[in-house]
């Protein structure tokens, strides 16, 4: 082969070898770019199966209201937002179900639930008796801040936004804040409608020197969304926390109605536990009052577990007495559990199990209770 030819054959191969690295090179940023999906926005991140649920809440959103969602149009935030979106109709808690916060209760529907669900009681030219568009419930852990917001969504018929820390927080820039843009855009169209922020604290909290450029635009872009629901009435941000002096003061202002969900009385004790051992076979010697002076200090989630283990401390009784490797003695028996009695809860053994695990610092006392109510 003629010398000649080696430098043609030389940058022809570097030729091909350059096409080819440069059509690689694109195939692998098409597929890079395809699958990172800007172009869906968040919903482009979603799973099938979160996508099929969104779906389905679209669904009975306009099936529930056709004539106020039949030309419902959301954008990709606002899809994505749907994944957090309760229904009121789904909700299984009302303030009937709620013991021990009966003033609280009388207050929200006077100065929340009355302006959602009937807005022309309350004019929008007057200050005066505007609905507050902010609303604070705070107090220890366990209290029924959580169950309390959802009944007023269920009694309101508002659709119940829970929004997270996490739910805001999005990798990619500029993201977080269209994800809270969508949060109010998503409740206006879905009106009225009930933002609700558990631990707010984690989201608002005071604003320092220090804070990432990012966080403070977040928070900025929150206040300002905020601000322009005055002509909303049947909007509500509804924030829980067990830490309010942690939240920025600037935030604190637009909350003006705030409840303080402190642990129950002796009084709201009954109650709660009334509901709860409601439709239980209670033994005819069970003492009631007894159970609600040895449980001071509990909260209202604390006595539904309580509740729960001297349920279970039945069970484990027949099954102890009447099964053997996981099977019935007798299949031809049938079962029949004994009433629940007083000693079937076991008071201290519980509040050693929780003092381990309180979080809000206060520092429970087994007290010189028995280990049972007797």
């Amino acid at each position: 082969m003629p010398a000649g030819n080696l430098p043609f054959k030389s940058y022809l191969t570097d030729l091909i070898i350059s096409v080819g690295a440069g059509v690689m090179v694109y195939y692998l940023t098409n597929q890079l770019i395809k699958t990172l999906d800007f172009s869906n926005g968040p919903t482009g991140l979603k799973s099938k199966e979160t996508k099929k649920k969104i779906s389905a809440t679209l669904d009975v959103l306009k099936s529930q209201k056709p004539d106020q969602y039949k030309n419902l149009q959301l954008n990709d935030y606002e899809l994505f937002l749907l994944d957090s979106l309760i229904i009121p109709q789904s909700i299984d808690v009302s303030f009937n179900d709620v013991g021990g916060l009966e003033e609280i209760i009388d207050d929200l529907r006077e100065s929340i639930l009355y302006p959602l669900t009937h807005p022309e009681l309350f004019p929008e030219n007057s200050i005066l008796v505007q609905a507050p568009k902010g609303v604070l419930l705070y107090g220890p852990p366990g209290c029924g801040k959580t169950m309390l917001a959802k009944a007023l969504a269920k009694e309101s018929g508002a659709n119940f936004l829970s929004i997270r820390m996490s739910l805001i927080m999005d990798k990619w820039y500029g993201e977080s804040n269209k994800i809270v843009d969508a949060i109010f855009s998503l409740a206006k169209k879905l009106q009225p409608c009930i933002i609700f922020i558990d631990e707010i604290d984690s989201f608002l909290r005071r604003r320092e020197s220090n804070d990432h450029e990012i966080t403070s635009s977040i928070k900025s872009e929150f206040m300002i969304l905020w601000d322009g629901l005055v002509n909303s009435g049947r909007i509500l941000v509804l924030g829980a926390t067990n830490r309010p002096n942690d939240i920025d003061e600037a935030f604190l202002r637009r909350m003006p109605k705030k409840f303080q969900i402190n642990k129950p009385g002796g009084f709201q004790r009954m109650k709660i536990l009334e509901k709860l051992l409601e439709g239980s076979n209670l033994d005819d010697n069970f003492d009631l009052a007894k159970l609600v002076d040895v449980t001071e200090d509990f909260s209202g989630s604390d006595l539904k577990e309580l509740c729960r283990d001297a349920t279970m401390n039945v069970a484990r009784e027949y099954i102890k007495n009447n099964f053997k490797d996981g099977k019935p003695v007798n299949n031809d028996v049938k079962i029949t559990l004994r009433p629940l009695k007083t000693s079937d809860f076991y008071i201290n053994e519980f509040k050693n199990k929780t003092s381990q695990m309180n979080v809000y610092g206060d520092g429970r006392s087994t007290g010189s209770i028995l280990d049972t109510v007797q």
